[in-house]
């Protein structure tokens, strides 16, 4: 793996961070008028001593937590990625035991204070927005993707933060921000992965007053803990009927000391990520919230930030697969020349570059809508309000939407193009790419999960098609959003052009009578609208910048657009062909 500081050697990343981003609405929505800052001159709770008191401050503290993770990922994380990948994981009889170099890589980036980033100040973490948590998340992702999965796993504990009492999260979250405790998530069972509501882990109630669960969890990362470290597991469960679907669901949380860990799968990738059979065997758990709300609002809640974690990790893999493309193609020499000098090479590569630029966009984008509402939605939820009224709330109704469309729109257009950019790494590493002697077969291996796990593609497609078609409508969110949005600077005709034949093709699209059509074409329409919003980004960024940066950002959104303008072309014939699609 390439060594040095993943933040301040990656050009874009910080030209995002310096010249691309609006903090001061990230801040604005985040930091609360800088209330933290002004409790620790109160009460110098020591959570807060480094709680940002002004716009400075605050964009200071983010861009250094940004600048010492890019060093430790990029120095001790990526120094002992290949020997974790060819250790792996043992098992043996329930136990788990990860090797010495995971261990050493872990403890690199937890003694620096660097793992709680998704935990709230006052509860021993950073207390950063998801702005910044994405961002951290992509370094982590390019330096190795199974550390990154365990590093996430204690800040689950965000899904505690915002669902469960105030006692729970008082006792369970700060162990989580020292590094005492680590999460798991168990949703997916053996014959119900995608289909949640249909659960059949059953969760019963004592006379003693105890819930006790039972039944098996299946696909469950970290449900063993990491290396010592007990996990707490936060498990979907049925306190009611059988039958009773998505509001017979509940959700508990599950001490990983309470449950068999049956087994962990042999995977293609993510050797050192370990993927656990869970047994309940009358498991005592403690109730999360309320009973019936385990799916419909926390599991889907926990999901929706997984998987914008999982964008943010597929964009730290598309990241190390450029890098590395990029850096091989530069060094190796054939006919004379270095094969980044030959253009079909240099083809790809230029490929590579627009599509990591379009990626990191998307993912920023995501986060920011996220941003724009999660902060104001919670404090209004703490003020007492009825939950009917704070749902009506204009800002939290706008933004929520948004995040909505965003956050499945981006886990789909990171995790598909980071497979596209690890594919044509190993194959501009020609046949050392096929070796295990390059890091780049590490890195295509563990790219090929990122479309499948917190819900493959086409789960976020059927999550996305509603975005685009009532969004798109006369007074649709996601129609307001593109015009507020393209008024802030000139778009270009390509632009333009890509979102009328986006118009044209959701009139096609709409028109069409059978739902297998339709459904069957949701892909094609999602798939414009994701190049539509990343072209529009990447002209908005250009925007923001001047000289040669903005020359060249502008370069890189003309090419992207011209792609994109081919791809919605071809499109949009096959929603207007939709016939062809039935069969007799």
């Amino acid at each position: 793996m390439i060594q040095n500081n993943y933040f301040n050697t990656n050009e874009d990343l910080k030209k995002q961070f310096s010249d691309i981003i609006d903090w001061k609405e990230i801040v604005d929505a985040f930091e609360n008028g800088f209330a933290d800052a002004e409790e620790y001159k109160k009460t110098s709770n020591e959570h807060l001593q480094y709680a940002p008191s002004n716009y400075e401050d605050a964009i200071e503290y983010y861009r250094t937590l940004l600048e010492n993770l890019g060093d430790i990922t990029g120095t001790t994380v990526a120094s002992l990625a290949a020997e974790m990948d060819r250790i792996g994981l043992k098992y043996d009889s329930g136990n788990v035991t990860f090797p010495d170099a995971m261990i050493k890589a872990y403890k690199a980036v937890q003694e620096t204070g660097l793992q709680p980033y998704g935990i709230s100040r006052r509860r021993g973490g950073l207390g950063i927005p998801c702005t910044v948590q994405a961002l951290m998340m992509e370094l982590l992702g390019r330096a190795d993707a199974s550390l990154a999965i365990a590093l996430g796993c204690a800040n689950l504990a965000e899904t505690i933060e915002r669902f469960a009492s105030k006692e729970m999260s008082d006792k369970y979250v700060p162990l989580m921000a020292s590094g005492e405790l680590t999460g798991a998530m168990a949703l997916t069972e053996p014959n119900y992965g995608s289909d949640l509501p249909g659960v059949q882990t059953k969760a019963e109630k004592g006379a003693d007053g105890i819930w006790r669960l039972t039944g098996t969890k299946r696909f469950i990362t970290h449900a063993c803990g990491f290396a010592g470290t007990p996990s707490v597991i936060l498990t979907l469960a049925r306190t009611g009927s059988p039958t009773s679907g998505a509001r017979g669901l509940s959700f508990f949380l599950v001490h990983g000391k309470d449950v068999h860990v049956a087994s962990i799968e042999k995977k293609m990738g993510l050797h050192c990520s370990p993927t656990c059979e869970v047994v309940y065997d009358n498991s005592p758990g403690e109730l999360i919230g309320e009973e019936s709300q385990g799916l419909v609002k926390y599991a889907m809640g926990m999901m929706n930030t997984a998987r914008l974690s999982i964008a943010a990790q597929a964009m730290g893999i598309g990241s190390a697969a450029y890098f590395e493309a990029k850096k091989y193609a530069s060094e190796r020499v054939q006919f004379g020349k270095t094969i980044d000098k030959i253009p079909a090479v240099r083809k790809m590569l230029d490929l590579m570059e627009r599509e990591t630029a379009a990626m990191r966009c998307l993912l920023i984008e995501a986060s920011r809508t996220v941003d724009m509402y999660l902060w104001r939605l919670e404090r209004l939820e703490h003020s007492g309000l009825p939950d009917r009224e704070v749902r009506k709330d204009e800002q939290v109704r706008k933004w929520e939407k948004l995040a909505n469309y965003f956050t499945p729109l981006s886990k789909y257009y990171t995790s598909e193009m980071c497979n596209k950019v690890a594919y044509d790494a190993v194959q501009i590493h020609g046949g050392s790419g096929y070796t295990e002697d390059y890091d780049v077969s590490r890195i295509f291996r563990d790219a090929r999960i990122t479309n499948i796990y917190e819900g493959t593609t086409q789960l976020q497609v059927v999550a996305s098609i509603g975005g685009v078609v009532a969004g798109m409508a006369p007074a649709g969110h996601l129609r307001a959003y593109l015009d507020e949005e393209m008024a802030k600077f000139q778009p270009s005709a390509e632009l333009t052009q890509i979102r009328a034949t986006l118009e044209d093709a959701i009139t096609a699209y709409k028109s069409i009578s059978d739902g297998d059509s339709r459904d069957m074409l949701s892909f094609e329409l999602v798939e414009m609208s994701a190049r539509l919003i990343a072209g529009m980004l990447l002209e908005r960024a250009a925007s923001r910048q001047q000289g040669a940066d903005r020359a060249d950002r502008l370069r890189i959104a003309k090419l992207y657009n011209s792609d994109s303008q081919a791809i919605c072309a071809a499109n949009t014939t096959k929603i207007k062909n939709a016939g062809s699609l039935v069969t007799a």
